[in-house]
């Protein structure tokens, strides 16, 4: 029995002696509601009613996370090894759960999970971003498995992202996936840029283009800074999506549809302030060209058949510059 717990079977003890609340209430220095409640407590539990008791409620409808919760965030920072952003997305893909960043902090400050050790960039980077929607277009393609290869198409100004999974790696893919991202972004395509990669320097792929009234704007080689959004964004494919997905499922082209639906339009990204690449082509719309527009501007004298060769195609680019 603790302090508070003596003192108060001293008041119960006064009371035998003399019978009467007010003289107790007096001797004691208490309010006889005080008294009263510390009576009934007593002649309903003995001494164990004398006891603190805990005045957390029954009920909690305002809680924001409960112990299954807090369990998927230990799980997601074990497993994944995972700061609170990328946990954040994951428990909202998944699981449909939406918290906050600090709510997340909380519980692995609760369970004294130890900080990440992570380089240190610049306070303030310089980031590269064109003006509208569609004026650039980042496209790579990375091996995900054996005879699985996932096509990206992201938009350089908003993150907009189109995905497709194809056996192989050549022009009839590329054919196929372009048809694909004109067709699934929300604006239209002014210019394609890409590495060096064969699949992308056919023939009929660049006329397509020149058809399309796209710009073909292949990068230097040994130069991936220059792709990086793509090189980013196919990272985040392997690391969020690919790591929890069964490659030989019948339904991984459908779950990856949906991992790009819930990219495109719910997933924050830092390089947008934590917007998601709907909510910045929301606020650019007004800004964006039509295809009208584009095609008018559209110079077919000024494109060209490129070369995978850079040296080659940097040799041609000179030649046509002296006729």
């Amino acid at each position: 029995m603790n302090q508070e717990a003596k003192k108060r079977l001293s008041w119960i003890k006064v009371f035998g002696e003399t019978q009467n609340a007010g003289i107790t209430c007096r001797r004691c220095g208490i309010s006889r509601p005080t008294f009263r409640k510390w009576l009934r407590r007593y002649q309903s539990k003995g001494l164990e009613g004398l006891l603190s008791q805990t005045r957390r409620p029954l009920k909690s409808p305002a809680r924001k996370i409960f112990p299954e919760q807090e369990q998927w965030i230990l799980d997601l920072r074990k497993d994944r090894n995972w700061g609170a952003r990328c946990i954040q997305n994951d428990l909202k893909r998944i699981h449909g759960f939406n918290v906050s960043l600090a709510t997340i902090h909380k519980v692995l400050t609760k369970y004294q999970v130890k900080p990440l050790v992570r380089l240190r960039r610049g306070l303030h980077p310089k980031r590269y971003n064109r003006p509208v929607p569609g004026d650039r277009i980042q496209m790579d393609t990375c091996k995900i498995a054996r005879s699985l290869y996932q096509y990206t198409a992201i938009d350089d100004c908003t993150r907009y992202q189109v995905l497709a999974l194809f056996p192989r790696r050549n022009a009839e893919s590329t054919l196929e996936f372009l048809e694909k991202a004109i067709e699934e972004m929300p604006f239209p395509i002014q210019r394609i840029q890409t590495d060096r990669g064969g699949e992308f320097f056919a023939q009929k792929v660049q006329k397509w283009l020149f058809e399309c009234h796209i710009k073909f704007r292949p990068t230097k080689p040994g130069s991936p800074h220059l792709n990086g959004k793509v090189e980013r964004a196919q990272k985040t494919d392997l690391n969020e999506f690919y790591a929890t997905a069964d490659l030989k499922g019948s339904d991984l082209v459908d779950r990856l549809q949906e991992w790009q639906h819930f990219y495109n339009w719910h997933r924050p990204h830092g390089g947008l302030n934590g917007k998601a690449p709907m909510d910045q082509f929301f606020e650019l719309i007004n800004k964006t060209p039509v295809s009208d527009e584009i095609e008018a501007y559209y110079d077919p004298s000024k494109e060209r058949i490129r070369e995978q060769n850079y040296r080659v195609d940097l040799l041609l680019r000179r030649m046509k510059r002296c006729l």
